[in-house]
């Protein structure tokens, strides 16, 4: 997984980091936006893009947020993955 979305996004759910994909990954779950760890292409255009310095490369995920690696993983593995992005 490329680039991970971490606990600054809940509740924020900014979307900047939509416009600027090239390739869609990221999807809107209840609490938070998530970027599919299999559609990612590494490019790193969202990260700049975050108003709330949410979003870092996997291996430079925190670690007091390294759970959020996990929980991408598990939301999009859930029976109720986050969907398309609302505007």
């Amino acid at each position: 997984m490329p680039y991970v979305i971490t606990e600054a996004c809940i509740g924020t759910k900014d979307k900047a980091c939509v416009d600027v994909c090239p390739v869609d990954c990221i999807y809107e779950g209840p609490d938070q936006l998530y970027i599919h760890p299999d559609e990612c292409i590494d490019c790193g255009a969202c990260e700049p893009e975050c108003p709330v310095t949410a979003i870092f490369p996997e291996e430079d995920v925190p670690g007091t947020l390294r759970s959020y690696i996990q929980k991408a993983k598990d939301a999009f593995e859930s029976a109720n993955p986050p969907g398309r992005p609302t505007r």
